[in-house]
Order: C-alpha cells, then structure tokens, then sequence
C-alpha cells in the first residue's frame, strides 16, 4: 500500500512538471506586453493651418499617415497658449492656476501637489524607460523619477531587451521665432508655398506681410511633418510600429498675430492625430480610421497615458482619460467641455478665463482694459505684428481688424462653428442670454472650485504660497472666493452694486481693495462718484499695486495724469513680479489710446530688478535702458 502511494506522488509530481512548461507557454502566448508610447509634439502649432483639420490648411502626409490605423481628434485643446505653461499642464495633468504653475516665464517654480509626482514617474514605477527629447519648459520643479534620460540625445534605444518605453520628441520647426524674418529676407526669400492658395482670415489684414507669414508658417509646418515622417521611419526600422502608440499633436496654437499667447481658438485648438497598433485595438477601441469630435485637453493626457500603459493614475488629476482600459470612445465623442486660461506671458500681464462648450466660446477677460495688442516685446518682432499696429495707427483697418487694438468686453461669448475666428461677440445678443448665462456659471463653478491663485497677485504668491500652493490655496478658498465675487461686480448694472464696490474700496484687505480698483476701471464713467475714495487710494494706499490700480482707474477715465504716481510706486518697488505688474500700467497708460507722458528715471529702479530679463524689456521698449 505505501509502495502505491509512493508510486501514484512520483507520477503526480511528473505530471506537474511535465504540464507546467505548456501552461506557462500558453500564457506568454496570450499576454500581450505593455504597448510602447512615443509623442511627437510640434511647437505653435493650431488645428487651422492643416488640411487634414482644415480646407485652408497645408497637406501633412505624415501625420495624416497616422491616421491610417487611428484616431484624429477634431476638438482637442491646449489649456494655455503658449509653451511653459501648457507644458506644465501636460506633464501634471493639472490647471496651471490650482498650483500656480500659470505664468510664462517663470519668476518662480512651484512644486508639485503632496503625493502627486509628474506622470512619467508613475510610467517608471510600471516598468517603462522613460526618455524626452528634449524640450521640458516647465514652470514646476522636476525631481528625480521623471526622465530615464531628457536631452538631445534622449532615445528608446538605451532601455533594456524587452523594456517598455514613452518617448518625447519635441519639433522646433514652427516655432514662432521662424516668423521673426526681416522686409530684406522677406523680398529676396521666396516661399515654397503659393501666397495666393490660401484666405486670409479675416481678423487680419490682406497684405503682401501677412500673405508671406502665412505661406512661410505652411512651409514649416510641411518641413515640421517630414520631421514627424523621420520619427516613423525611426520606429519602423526598430520594428517597433506595431507595438507603439503614436500621438501627434501642437503644444498649443499657432504664431500668426493673435494667436500664441491669447485665449482664441488660434490660440488653444490643437491638431491631435493617434495611430493605434492593431494589436492593442482593444485599448483604443478602433479598427480603422476613426474621428472624434468629443473635446479632450492637455490635462487629459497624463491620465490617457498612465491609463494606457496599465499604470497608476494617481488622485487629484484635473484630467480624464480618453483612451485604455475601461474608456469607451462612444462616451468621449460625447465631452463637450474644456476650460482655459492665460495670466503673464513675458512681460505682458492680462487675467483671462475662458470655456468651450460645444460650439460656443465664453471667454471672461477680468482685465479689459488691457487690449491684446498691447507690446509684448517677442510677438512684435514679427513684421506682421508691426504692420498690423501701424496700419491700426493710420485708420486703414476695418472694425474687425481693428478689434485686437481695442479694450474688449468684459464678457464675451462666441459661436465658433459660424464664426471660427471669434469676430462676433454675442454676449449682448438676447437669443443667446440663456447660453451666456450657463457658461458664466459653469466658468465661475470651475475658477471657484480650483480655487484660482491668479485673484492673488503673482509677487504675493512668490512670497506667500510658493511652498505649497495648493494647501494655501485650500486655506485661504474664502478670500479668492470674495475676491472673484468683487471681480464679478462690473457684470451688473452699478446702481445696482455701487455699496458693493464701496465696500470692497474701503477693506482692510489689500487685494480687496485690488479688486474692487480693478471693477471701478471697468466701470469706468459709471463709477465717477467713487472718485473721492480712488484718489486717497491713489496717493495713500501701503499696497503698491493698489495706488498704481487706483491711477489706472484715474487715467483711464481722464480724471488724472497717473505717471508720477505710477513711477514711483516702480521705484518703490523691490520685487519682479510687482515691477512688472506696474510696468504693464505703464506701458498701457502711454500707449497711444491714452498718451501720458512718463519720464522715469534708470536710476531710481532698483539694480535688482535690471536682471530680470523681462523687466529689462520692458525698459528697454519705454526708451529707458
């Protein structure tokens, strides 16, 4: 009997090993490794200037390449114009004022929220190498686990056998300053592109400048999609395509004149194209050339990859994913929301909120009075930027064209299927009170919730919350709430808020007093009877940017010259962002809507502020440096 059962455990332990090898073997048969995933990332470049996304646009053929075996996104949005600030959503997959990562260039870096890492930390955790090549331009402090390797040698090649891998590479090629061309270089360098296949839009003028900046911009963006040709053939040579996730798309809008840096859809709408391996059609869903129209921004892309890799999406993202396991592409063709948001962009400040929702644009501008076309020294290096200001100069413009030069209102609302280059403002429009209405909410529900750190100054930020600011912006949620609140006045009638804005005139807090300032100008002639109590503010207040506020409000209603409060207060002045913020003042008040004359003094500026680079082009455009 023992002998039996002796007999019977040698053949059940053979069986085991025998069966184990075919069970194991059938397993690695049906396992299907983690996919790789490469981007290709185009600088300035918006959806408006691609056939594949527009009948105005210039042929991609290798973008559109992607397309083959993929998706093309036809609403996906940059949630800030302009780079470092885009770049700090993407790699966070947070709004840039949650964590006061939203002005361009940065005077300060912030850190990421507690527990939060930047999301290719989470990929190296999953077992991926890591590699971009080689832009990072963040406004938010790295660490150590992000990147296997970032530079301009940056490769899939270095990982390991086998190793899965999330590759960036970044394309220079349309970069704005491509379009920074002299008249010379202009005349004697024709365009490979015919000047006269394309419309001009109608925010622009049709001039021979205009018509070469945008046929040279379609030349690059043809040489951008041969650079994107040269990546696939990269991966081609690897035989890696079928295993690898492809994504195209612009790090946010183009670089003709009014569009880098401002909150249109010039600005924001993306070209975004995905080829998905065949082998992985279950993670996105297709099996051929698929189009979404669902919108999707660059707060979704973090949890899109994390999601795709079978990586851990940590908590507190702003952003959804939009491909992997468990989305379904019918319920992401249905997201019909996305939010944006420009602040200081060099030395330029504005305050801008905008929404899209379906075919409607609300965009709130906290600051009107600060037009767009207001110098911003990088932009106005194009010659297009110049004529364009110039022929505003010498009443050559239509109202259209004119607008960029004009103060906006306060509200602005946009049906960009009919009017995609936000021409006609509807917000006054009683068909639309009711979409007007929702989309203030739904904007004021979302700066509430964040909460907004731009209703605090940035130099008080740099001093006050740059530890942390998602914890002071939690502490601190009733403030900015009250501040929004006062911002929000100047959409009422004043008889109908006037204590309101008494009140917030006459605040101990500072940035109350701030708000309430800045809803006076935009009251403008209706707040006169507040002239009393903006004058002692204007020569009395200890806050800085309160008395330059208040000369603002003076100035702009012809109620009193403003420079000699406003120099002083930037001679006063010890901090950067608080020069700087004077400084737009002052570029504002002498400009040619308003005239005043300011004589300041280089001496009398603090030799520390000289450094910034942005201050120092500043000074430079008002003749002083």
């Amino acid at each position: 009997m023992i002998k039996y059962i002796q007999e019977l455990s040698i053949i059940s332990i053979l069986t085991i090993i025998l069966l184990a090898p075919a069970s194991s073997c059938s397993q690695d048969k049906n396992r299907i490794e983690k996919p790789n995933i490469v981007w290709i990332t185009s600088e300035d470049n918006s959806k408006h200037y691609l056939k594949m996304f527009d009948d105005n646009g210039i042929s991609t053929p290798n973008i559109e390449s992607l397309a083959e075996h993929g998706i093309v996104f036809h609403r996906a949005f940059s949630n800030a114009p302009v780079c470092s600030v885009a770049r700090s959503a993407i790699i966070s997959g947070i709004y840039g004022p949650k964590i006061a990562a939203q002005y361009h260039r940065k005077i300060a870096t912030v850190p990421m929220p507690d527990s939060i890492l930047m999301f290719p930390a989470y990929l190296r955790k999953a077992g991926y190498y890591t590699t971009n090549n080689s832009k990072e331009d963040y406004n938010i402090i790295k660490g150590d686990s992000v990147w296997d390797e970032s530079s301009r040698k940056a490769s899939w090649r270095n990982r390991s056998e086998g190793q899965p891998f999330f590759h960036v590479f970044n394309i220079h090629n349309t970069h704005e300053g491509e379009l920074h061309f002299t008249k010379k270089e202009m005349e004697s360098n024709p365009t490979k592109t015919d000047e006269n296949s394309f419309k001009i839009q109608p925010n622009h003028p049709d001039t021979k400048t205009f018509r070469y900046s945008n046929a040279l911009y379609r030349d690059k963006i043809q040489e951008m999609d041969a650079k994107v040709g040269e990546v696939i053939n990269e991966l081609k040579k690897d035989d890696l395509l079928e295993n690898t996730f492809i994504f195209y798309f612009g790090d946010h809008g183009g670089i003709l004149p009014g569009s880098k840096g401002y909150l249109y859809e010039t600005g924001l709408h993306v070209p975004l194209v995905i080829h998905v391996p065949k082998k992985y059609e279950h993670l996105g869903n297709v099996k051929k050339r698929s189009v979404i129209k669902g919108m999707v921004s660059f707060v979704d892309l973090a949890p899109t990859v994390l999601n795709l890799a079978g990586a851990q999406i940590p908590e507190g993202l702003d952003g959804k994913a939009f491909l992997g396991e468990n989305v379904d592409l019918e319920e992401v063709d249905t997201r019909d929301e996305t939010f944006s948001y420009a602040d200081r962009f060099d030395e330029k400040y504005d305050q801008i909120r905008a929404i899209r929702k379906g075919k409607f644009k609300y965009i709130r501008n906290y600051q009107p009075f600060n037009y767009d076309g207001i110098m911003n020294n990088y932009r106005y290096k194009q010659l297009a930027y110049q004529e364009w200001q110039s022929l505003y100069e010498e009443g050559k413009l239509n109202d259209i064209q004119s607008a960029f030069f004009k103060d906006r209102e306060p509200e602005m609302l946009f049906d960009v299927e009919s009017d995609p280059f936000e021409t006609k403002n509807l917000i006054d429009d009683p068909k639309y009170h009711d979409i007007s209405n929702d989309m203030r909410q739904r904007l004021n529900k979302w700066v509430k919730q964040m909460p907004d750190l731009s209703f605090f100054p940035e130099h008080f930020l740099i001093e006050n919350a740059i530890d942390n600011p998602v914890e002071y912006g939690r502490l601190h949620i009733d403030q900015i709430h009250k501040y929004i609140d006062i911002s929000n006045l100047c959409l009422s009638k004043f008889k109908n808020v006037k204590q309101q804005v008494i009140t917030s005139l006459t605040s101990e807090d500072p940035w109350e007093r701030y708000w309430g300032l800045i809803t006076c100008s935009n009251f403008r002639e209706d707040a006169k009877s507040l002239e009393p109590i903006i004058q002692a503010i204007a020569h009395n207040d200890p806050e800085n940017l309160n008395r330059v506020r208040a000369a603002e409000y003076l100035g702009i209603t012809k109620r009193e010259d403003p420079s000699a409060i406003m120099a002083t207060a930037l001679y006063n002045s010890k901090k950067p962002a608080e020069a700087l913020l004077i400084l737009n003042s002052i570029v504002l008040m002498q400009s040619n809507k308003y005239n005043y004359k300011f004589e300041l003094q280089l001496n009398n500026i603090s030799a520390n502020l000289i450094k910034n680079r942005d201050i120092k082009s500043r000074l430079e455009f008002l003749n002083i440096l």
